[in-house]
């Protein structure tokens, strides 16, 4: 079920056309005081979004009128600022009011609707994520979430053999890492962690992936992290790749974070093997996403527990979930129109502004920031430590400290080499200000006797 564009941002069309002469705000100062969260207002009045052309996405990025009334299209909680945002994404109003529709529907028309109307239209969607990608549909399998597809993949792996092994890093994420860990005794394989440098450049990401490769030839599989969940770095999945195939390694690329909060196709990771989440930055209903296999990889991925509902030539027999909630598929059509009515490339920049706004102001305290400012590297998610701070209860504490002092929602994170920090993810909903709130309240904390 799609949603038309007056339907998709009330409002919006007026606030954009005058983006091009309104004067981005001013530069950070922790002093800002806050204000309150402007999506808390509700949505805008009746109108369609049409974002012109001739204003750049960095320039539109930091129009707080424009992204206001963007925020107004997400209804969130007033009783604290939300900056953990990497869980999953919450549906902008037109998703939620398609979504209850669609609930309301499958639950009258039960399993008529399954198995009548319910495959076209997840075929539609199939076509859909295929063209944004730059895939085909045969190499499109929906899932209930990243996870599912990411253990679809390494457990399906069928090209290792006994006294081979398997690869991962310490910032991928913990499914993946228990997934590759049982391949131990699925396959009678060695299991190797790569370790990512802090702090991490482009170039020394790079250089750890080649001399891992270098010092243990029988790994035959790479689990690779696009944009990890503990710092929200963003590695060179292409060339990462090419390092890998060169010696004979597939990888299997975990993109579940990535798609949706950057400006990417398939294109520019070329691998073979891949997840994507359609509930995270997508802001389809909690229960979806998708995996990847290049059409004439399909072969090297068996057939999910045997499954025999489709033929083995179909990638859909890579999936078996059961009877689910396919309410979210249904209502995926409704979210990949409103990010393309935003558009990807307008998305990352936003989110990249967002990000750079409180991580020059803290890092300006003295914590720590775990990921680069390189360009390509970073997108909205990224982590900080302060100084002393990097002990597991150290972490929860600051978090703790965000909420009950400051109304300010983060997550601690742990498993990277230099120890716990603490993880920020801004929305689509997050204002600048949001962002100087939590500057001035990581300041504060800094400031005040730990206890």
């Amino acid at each position: 079920m799609t949603v038309s564009r007056r339907e998709i941002v009330a409002g919006l069309s007026a606030l954009a056309a005058g983006a091009a002469s309104h004067r981005p705000p001013p530069g950070p100062a922790v002093s800002r005081p806050a204000v309150p969260h402007p999506a808390a207002s509700g949505p805008g009045p009746a109108g369609t979004l049409s974002v012109p052309h001739d204003i750049v996405a960095e320039r539109l990025a930091r129009d707080e009128r424009f992204w206001s009334a963007v925020a107004r299209q997400f209804t969130v909680s007033p009783d604290f600022v939300n900056l953990e945002n990497g869980y999953y994404g919450i549906m902008p109003e037109p998703v939620r009011r398609a979504y209850h529709r669609n609930v309301d529907q499958l639950n009258e028309r039960s399993s008529h609707l399954l198995r009548t109307a319910y495959e076209a239209r997840a075929n539609e969607v199939r076509d859909r994520v295929a063209a944004l990608l730059g895939a085909g549909r045969n190499e499109i399998a929906l899932t209930r979430g990243g996870t599912e597809a990411l253990q679809n993949l390494i457990g399906g792996y069928r090209r290792l053999r006994p006294g081979q092994a398997v690869m991962y890093a310490d910032l991928d994420y913990h499914s993946g890492q228990y997934a590759m860990n049982w391949l131990r005794s699925r396959r009678g394989v060695g299991v190797e962690r790569v370790v990512i440098p802090e702090p991490a450049t482009r170039q020394a990401v790079l250089d750890t992936y080649q001399r891992a490769l270098e010092r243990h030839p029988k790994v035959r599989l790479l689990l690779l992290s696009h944009m990890n969940n503990r710092t929200g770095l963003v590695v060179p999945v292409r060339e990462i790749v090419a390092l890998a195939r060169r010696r004979g390694v597939d990888v299997i690329v975990d993109a579940a974070h990535s798609w949706g909060q950057l400006d990417f196709t398939l294109a520019d990771l070329d691998a073979d093997f891949a997840v994507f989440s359609l509930h995270k930055w997508m802001g389809v209903p909690l229960g979806a996403g998708f995996l990847y296999i290049r059409s004439h990889r399909l072969a090297d991925i068996d057939p999910l527990y045997g499954d025999e509902t489709y033929p083995a030539a179909d990638i859909r027999s890579r999936v078996h979930s059961g009877t689910v909630n396919v309410a979210p598929i249904l209502t995926a059509g409704a979210a990949l129109d409103f990010h393309r009515m935003l558009g990807a490339e307008v998305k990352q920049a936003r989110l990249r502004f967002l990000r750079d706004r409180w991580v020059g102001q803290v890092r300006e305290l003295g914590a720590q920031i775990l990921t680069p400012d390189e360009p390509g590297m970073y997108g909205a998610i990224t982590a900080f430590r302060l100084p002393g701070r990097t002990g597991k209860a150290d972490n929860l504490a600051i978090t703790d400290d965000l909420l009950t002092r400051h109304r300010i929602f983060t997550v601690a994170r742990s498993g990277m080499s230099g120890g716990d920090a603490v993880r920020v993810t801004p929305a689509l909903f997050t204002s600048a200000a949001d962002v100087d709130r939590l500057a001035a309240a990581v300041g504060d904390i800094g400031r005040r006797p730990r206890t």
